[in-house]
């Protein structure tokens, strides 16, 4: 019901195919058990990748480095931070920047494997031309976004944005939630066009702790900062910088910082979340139980025959307007 891959077990290939200096190392997909999510850590050096089309929905979180994403025809040239969904179907190709690319995918429904149809179709060399700076405001950027430190400060989120401040609007599509020491901010989500998949960062503060619950959905784990002790399937684990984490529909798991430190991790979850029940917390169940228990202590009321005929007479007068001469 989860998997946990260490970071000393990522290794990246190179491949070769319609592509040059680019590794992949695929850390979740139909080889370790997942039926939704695929997870992939990559690299791209002075290089490039072909343009093509997936018949799935991907997206990505750039680690390191400056690469350029020719999206729909139009090269952006990223920066650590930067994430941003690519629709079913769309062409896309990557170039090297001045400084070699990092990057996690994140691919729903997970890629098909080599025994399978394609599922990846190439359709063109990648463009050549003149990439231009990530600007979030800019409405052709409708499917990318940046994150930076600011908008997981709550300290910074109290107060207000300044007019030329290089960030979409805010509004509530773009609000952090903060809750029990845990700040989740999403990323992408049907508001970048993300219809299959969500990726968001998740912040904990010292003590922070979600307790356990399982979901409808499956969800990954990349961790970036910090240590967190992590339980699943009641077996306990403590990840740390680039170790990768799964759990499947059912399991039953919870994180707990314990030093006295911030932990950030990026997460995707697949199938979407439904617009309730989302989480099915144990204590909350273990809580009915016990209202169950307490009721069944409680001593039923006493059955008065009379007194109920009584009763039911007075509210029929009552009713009718007729006095009663009992």
């Amino acid at each position: 019901m989860y998997r946990l891959i260490r970071r000393e077990e990522i290794g990246l290939r190179e491949v070769e195919e319609r592509s040059a200096e680019y590794r992949r190392a695929e850390l979740l997909g139909g080889h370790n058990g997942t039926v939704h999510i695929g997870l992939a850590l990559v690299e791209l050096g002075d290089g490039h990748v072909d343009a093509h089309v997936h018949s799935y929905e991907e997206s990505f979180y750039v680690l390191a480095g400056d690469p350029v994403l020719y999206l729909d025809g139009r090269g952006v040239q990223l920066l650590p931070g930067a994430c941003g969904v690519v629709p079913v179907g769309v062409p896309h190709a990557w170039r090297g920047g001045g400084e070699p690319g990092r990057w996690v995918e994140m691919a729903s429904p997970r890629p098909r494997g080599p025994e399978q149809p394609v599922d990846t179709f190439f359709v063109g060399p990648a463009p050549a031309g003149t990439a231009s700076p990530l600007d979030v405001r800019d409405p052709r950027s409708r499917n990318l976004f940046y994150l930076s430190d600011a908008d997981m400060d709550l300290e910074a989120l109290k107060r207000g944005a300044r007019v030329e401040a290089p960030t979409v609007s805010a509004s509530m599509a773009t609000a952090a939630l903060a809750y029990s020491g845990i700040t989740v901010k999403m990323m992408v989500d049907q508001r970048l066009d993300a219809q299959l998949h969500t990726m968001f960062m998740v912040a904990y503060e010292p003590g922070g702790v979600a307790h356990p619950h399982d979901h409808p959905f499956e969800e990954s784990y990349y961790v970036l900062d910090g240590e967190v002790d992590v339980v699943a399937d009641d077996e306990r684990h403590t990840l740390r910088p680039g170790d990768v984490f799964w759990t499947g529909v059912g399991c039953v798991h919870a994180f707990y910082e314990t030093r006295g430190e911030r932990v950030k991790w990026l997460e995707t979850s697949a199938p979407q979340p439904p617009a309730r029940h989302s989480y099915r917390f144990d204590r909350d169940w273990d809580y009915f139980v016990g209202r169950l228990q307490e009721e069944a202590l409680e001593p039923s009321p006493s059955f008065d025959p009379v007194s109920e005929q009584v009763s039911k007479k007075g509210i029929a007068s009552t009713l009718t307007g007729e006095a009663s001469d009992e």
